[in-house]
């Protein structure tokens, strides 16, 4: 039985890349669509946050010299791009989808407004967030804990392609240790690399939950969403008592 009723999915866009590292790959886009769709038939109300890493990262390009603005608003039209292959993978299973970017672009899909993605979320269609959060110099972790506090929902639900979150990377460490519990104030003091600070204040000042959990196995998101997924929940140090 779901422990939640309503979630936001933080998706990376690499996630989307699969083996290839780039692009969009449609055989990872209907695996996620799948999840998806089997953690809504639960019951489950489920927005979404998508990065845009696969196609343009805007940190990357303010490295090499570019202005960090301008980098980033590219970034921020990666993740629309995201957004809507999504929508069509999530359409194609049955799901009634509806896409609201941070920045305004009628031709393609909703502005961002908080009550109508509720009443949404509430009608059984799942809402996928783009955009980030419409400014330059925040990521899109920022904006998945801001549009889950905004529209109330019991838990970040973050898929990477490690089981967890651990005290040193675990591809290069053989010995690396996985946390199984956090409190914000450790991932912020210890500077854990769950999500970036901001967004960890925000979560924390709020007391919203963060699951770091694999999407690398089939049905993670529906254990996730029972309660039966490996991984790290992040949440206030009284509740992780």
């Amino acid at each position: 039985m779901a422990q939640y009723k309503r979630i936001l999915l933080k998706l990376s866009g690499e996630a989307l890349a699969g083996t290839a590292g780039f692009g969009v790959h449609p055989p990872t886009l209907e695996k996620i669509a799948d999840e998806v769709k089997d953690c809504h038939e639960s019951g489950v109300q489920v927005a979404v946050v998508i990065g845009g890493g696969n196609i343009f990262r805007g940190m990357a390009a303010s490295a090499q010299g570019m202005d960090r603005s301008s980098a980033d608003y590219m970034g921020m039209l990666a993740t629309v791009m995201n957004s809507i292959a999504l929508q069509d993978a999530f359409e194609k299973v049955g799901l009634q989808t509806r896409v609201q970017p941070a920045i305004e672009m009628q031709e393609i899909a909703e502005p961002y407004i908080r009550r109508r993605a509720i009443r949404h979320l509430e009608k059984g269609r799942v809402v996928i967030f783009g955009a980030g959060t419409g400014n330059p110099f925040f990521t899109t972790d920022t904006a998945a804990a801001l549009r889950a506090v905004e529209i109330g929902a019991d838990i970040i639900m973050k898929a990477t392609k490690v089981d967890g979150v651990y005290d040193k990377d675990p591809v290069v460490h053989a010995d690396a240790v996985r946390f199984d519990r956090l409190t914000h104030l450790e991932v912020l003091q210890r500077q854990i690399k769950v999500m970036d600070s901001t967004a960890t204040s925000l979560c924390m000042d709020n007391n919203m939950p963060i699951l770091v959990f694999s999407l690398t196995d089939w049905g993670n998101v529906r254990r996730a969403i029972q309660g039966d997924v490996t991984g790290t929940l992040v949440k206030t140090e009284s509740d992780s008592q």
